[in-house]
């Protein structure tokens, strides 16, 4: 009988003391054989050592390319999971990342992607970014990236950039075979919606999509989508 892939799970954390317990404590339940790394970006919550009683954690520097390539040095799997601290995995989806990568054709893909909260927009926004992950094969890291260990290495790992690493690697990954969006679900928060508004915040990331397909340096999309969706200030004319 065949043995299963081995799976590593990478968290990359920055300042989740308040999430990072619940989301190892669940990871480690629902998938007690995977191996499990925490990649701290220099927290000053306490996140490290919190993390520290469910999962191997390593340190880098800051962002989240960098932070999931130092996990991915460390992990032993064959089979890379990238989850954010912010996120639900539904206890389905390991064996569903399983049987896909049976098929020798598929390097990697994501979960279906749904919201911890309900709302038009919120529901809007899940089923047009999983469409878009079917149709265009973008997938961004709310829906837990997996990939074969052995394409991720001969990409490069994550490339980097500031922002929108997980779109690009998902682009490149397409053109050496079949990405699969499972029907397990990433339950993601929707605190940067409510926060800002939800329709704003959706006509927001198409902005910066915009921004990064035509080219804009990964950092100033980044240091914009940090200020968030609001209008930037002007000073008033002088009568």
């Amino acid at each position: 009988m065949t043995r299963p892939p081995a799976v590593s799970i990478v968290m990359p954390v920055l300042d989740e003391a308040a999430t990072v317990e619940g989301a190892l404590a669940r990871l480690r339940r629902d998938f007690p054989d995977c191996e499990l790394i925490v990649v701290d970006g220099g927290s000053g919550d306490g996140t490290a050592r919190l993390a520290a009683a469910y999962a191997t954690v390593v340190h880098s520097a800051r962002g989240r390319a960098v932070q999931m390539n130092t996990g991915a040095r460390h992990a032993t799997g064959e089979v890379l999971w990238f989850v954010h601290a912010d996120t639900a995995i539904h206890p389905g989806a390991l064996g569903q990342i399983r049987t896909a990568l049976a098929d020798p054709a598929v390097v990697g893909g994501g979960l279906t992607l749904r919201f911890d909260r309900r709302s038009p927009g919120l529901r809007y926004l899940a089923r047009s970014s999983n469409a878009r992950a079917r149709r265009l094969h973008h997938i961004f890291g709310d829906q837990a990236m997996f990939v074969r260990r052995s394409a991720f290495d001969a990409l490069g790992g994550f490339p980097d950039l500031a922002i929108m690493e997980d779109l690009e690697l998902s682009r490149r990954l397409h053109r050496r075979g079949k990405l699969a969006v499972l029907p397990a679900t990433s339950t993601a928060s929707a605190r940067r919606f409510t926060e800002h508004g939800t329709w704003r915040m959706i006509v927001f990331m198409q902005y910066l999509k915009v921004l990064y397909f035509a080219g804009v340096d990964s950092e100033r999309i980044r240091r914009r989508y940090a200020r968030g969706p609001r209008l930037p200030h002007r000073r008033p004319t002088a009568p």
